[in-house]
Order: structure tokens, then sequence, then C-alpha cells
């Protein structure tokens, strides 16, 4: 491994021989000068030799410490410049983690408007349902549907998850819904999910049905026209809109868990995090709305 002196007593010795003043460079590195003068003995009782003499009212480097400045400002030099290489990667790239479902029902048909709002920025993102280590800084910002809010990170509050019954004209047309009665009497998608409880109570019993273990498949099948499916108005606002789903009752059951946009407390003040955030909230609230299911409300 190198030998090297403690880096507080180089980056002294650096100031102190570009500026050729212990003043000065105590200045530049908000020290006193008797701090200075501390790193700098330190650093020649490692070296065993002096870089500063005496001149008068002042010091001077040694032919040692003439000998080495430059390289140690090249150094330094090299640091600074991987550094701000590093700065200005990780301030262009955005990188955010998500669930399957958010990703795919919400996220991937709007992203494309936040490039446009913010084109020095590219988005990574990472679809898992796997709870993402912020602290270690590889994710940037997390969407996550949980009980409760995340503890140990920032977390904003995003929405509520409410699910009410949705499908498509043309089943609505052939199998009509005036009622919760009547959702016993037509095939559900994914019979057995718990937001049929939610909804319906032991009404929700059924053995049969099509079965999928997503939101996104759910309402694919929905749009199919395969049966009357329990799907969330944010995710699928654009397909209600567009007319190609119906939500033939008022009735609906809120999901206990919420979505919350979380990053590091250390990304607080990132640009690129400000402005997902902004973004993301934006976007929410033209999806729902008016808010007639009080989403936008936490529990």
């Amino acid at each position: 491994m190198p030998r090297l002196p403690p880096l507080a007593a180089v980056r002294v010795f650096e100031a102190a021989a570009r500026l050729e003043n212990f003043s000065r460079a105590a200045e530049e590195l908000a020290m006193t000068q008797a701090g200075v003068s501390y790193q700098i003995r330190l650093l020649e009782e490692r070296l065993g030799a002096p870089l500063f003499v005496p001149a008068g009212r002042n010091r001077v480097l040694t032919p040692l410490g003439r000998r080495i400045a430059p390289r140690v400002s090249e150094a330094f030099a090299g640091l600074d410049a991987a550094f701000a290489l590093a700065r200005a990667e990780d301030d262009s790239v955005l990188t955010l983690t998500t669930s399957r479902t958010f990703a795919t029902n919400f996220l991937s048909a709007r992203l494309g408007g936040f490039q446009l709002a913010h084109p020095e920025l590219a988005v990574r993102v990472d679809v898992s349902d796997q709870i993402a280590d912020l602290a270690t800084g590889e994710i940037d910002v997390a969407i996550r549907g949980v009980r409760r809010q995340p503890e140990g990170v920032t977390a904003h509050f995003v929405a509520r998850q409410v699910f009410t019954p949705m499908a498509s004209p043309q089943f609505l047309g052939a199998h009509p819904i005036r009622s919760l009665a009547d959702l016993a009497r037509v095939p559900r998608i994914t019979p057995d999910d718990e937001w049929w409880e939610l909804l319906l109570g032991n009404a929700s019993d059924v053995t049969g049905g099509v079965r999928f273990d997503s939101q996104s498949l759910i309402g694919q099948a929905a749009l199919a026209g395969h049966g009357v499916a329990l799907l969330s108005p944010m995710m699928f606002s654009r397909e209600l809109a567009e007319g190609r789903l119906v939500a033939p009752l008022p009735d609906f059951a809120y999901d206990p868990r919420t979505f919350w946009l979380c990053h590091a407390p250390h990304k607080h003040r990132l640009r690129k995090v400000r402005a997902f955030r902004d973004w993301l909230m934006a976007e929410v609230r033209a999806a729902v709305g008016d808010d007639p299911h009080r989403v936008l409300e936490p529990a």
C-alpha cells in the first residue's frame, strides 16, 4: 500500500506552498494560522525533513519543498478533476426504483414528459418489488406502496391507493352492473384478490375466474373484455378518460398501503431529485382530477 502522509496535512502544505503564505492558506482553508503551522509541522515530522524555513516574518519553501510542491498541486488537481467528473455524471443521471405496477401503469406513459421538461437529465428506472437501500447512493429516489411512512429516509406522501370496479364498455354492454350485488353474477378478474374482500366483504367469495398477479395484467384483461376488475383510478386515468375502461359504480375500497416518494436525507438538495418530486406530484394531481376518492389526503 502507498505510504502516504496524512491527507489533511498534505492539503495544507499544497495551499501554503501555492500561496507562499501561511495566513492566506489559513484563510483559504478556513483554518487558523496556528492550525496551518501545526499541520505543516506534522508533515515535516512524518518526512523527517523541513519543508519551510523562516525568512524574516514569513516562511519560504526549502529546496525539498520546492521540488515536491508542483507534484502535490498536480495530484490535487487530478483529484479535483476526478470528483468533478463524478459530480457531473451524478448530476445528469436520475436513478429511480419502483414496483412493476407503478412503473407499468403510471410512469411508463408519462416519463417522456419529464424527459422533455428536463432534457439535461437521463432517467434510469429499476423495476423491482424489492426494497432498495437508499443509503448506498446508487438509487436516487424510490416510489413504494407501504403500510406506514418509511423511516430512516426522507419520505414525501404521494397518494393513497384506492380501487373501484372497472370494465370495458363491451363487457358492460353484455353484463350491466348497477350495484355491488351485480358483481356476484358477472365474471371477475382475479376474484380472490384481497381488494374484493375490502369492497364486498364475505360476498367476495368465489372459486372461478382468471387470476393475475399484477395490476398491469389485471388491467389488460379488463381492457380485453374478460371481466370486471378492481383497478386504481389513478393508474388507469387515461383509459377512463378515453372511454376504454368504465367505472360503473361509485363504490371503492382503500388499500392499507400508501404511495411514498423516498430518498436518502443527504439528497434533499439535489436539483434532479427536487425536479422529479415536483413533476411526479403534478402528474398525480392531474391524474386524480378533482380527487373524488380523496387519495391526496393522507389517511
